[in-house]
């Protein structure tokens, strides 16, 4: 029986990955701040789970929820999946923003660590297992107000880069997923068009297969992977023209 552990599994792309892997068998550790939806969530599912409610921006408790879960089965943990993550618009020199450039870093970027490192040495002395970040594509060039997220996002993608290659002669496999427009609540907030705008359940089974087969890096859709490779290629003077005066999602945190 495989063993996950899913943070942000309250709602969004961790709630559709928690289903998709609960419909393979797995035993799952979950983790969310709502601990009435978690359960909900636990008992709609087959299976046996775990649930951890928590803010993963604090570390310590986050840490203790993992060895909980670590020590609660049997066999090594065969993936952890870091979904939790916050997206607000923000503007530097508004200066309430401050703080929620902060609380997006620190969800998005350092509860990712956090939510690795229990499971580094154990995966290690397992040889195997699957560590995952969930980046975006909003990370790949940097968007106008929208500074905290595509930062983290970028910073989430070139972490894993690292740690794969700090890992890359042990067994374990880390994977960076970035999500193009997915129709999760994060989204459903926001006031413009989104091209490929993909339903969470589809994203779910394709981030479950690429996670399954270990690879380094996907974007999802594929169609939002195009636009991301035309993204990386244009010069910064092309980049500026054609994205300066791109939508801008909400300032609703800190504002």
């Amino acid at each position: 029986m495989k063993r996950v552990f899913i943070t942000g599994a309250s709602s969004g792309l961790g709630l559709a990955l928690a289903k998709r892997y609960a419909a393979d068998g797995a035993s799952l550790g979950l983790v969310g701040r709502r601990g009435h939806v978690l359960r909900e969530l636990a008992g709609s599912l087959p299976g046996q789970h775990r649930c951890y409610a928590l803010d993963v921006r604090d570390r310590e408790i986050l840490h203790a929820a993992a060895h909980d879960f670590i020590a609660h089965g049997e066999g090594s943990v065969d993936a952890v999946i870091a979904s939790a993550g916050i997206s607000t618009g923000t503007v530097t020199g508004e200066t309430s923003d401050y703080a929620v450039f902060q609380s997006i870093v620190e969800t998005n970027l350092l509860a990712t660590v956090a939510t690795f490192e229990p499971f580094v040495a154990p995966m290690r002395a397992a040889g195997a297992g699957r560590l995952v970040g969930l980046g975006s594509v909003a990370g790949v060039r940097g968007l106008p107000g929208a500074g905290a997220y595509s930062a983290s996002k970028a910073a989430v993608a070139v972490y894993c880069e690292s740690l794969r290659l700090e890992l890359a002669e042990s067994g374990v496999r880390v994977v960076t997923i970035a999500p193009g427009y997915i129709d999760t609540p994060m989204t459903q907030h926001n006031p413009y068009r989104m091209p490929f705008l993909m339903p969470v359940d589809d994203f779910a089974e394709k981030a479950h297969a690429a996670i399954e087969r270990g690879v380094s890096y996907t974007v999802i859709p594929w169609q939002m992977g195009v636009v991301a490779k035309i993204m990386r290629l244009l010069p910064d003077a092309v980049y500026d023209r054609v994205a300066r005066n791109a939508p801008r999602k909400p300032r609703s945190m800190g504002s």
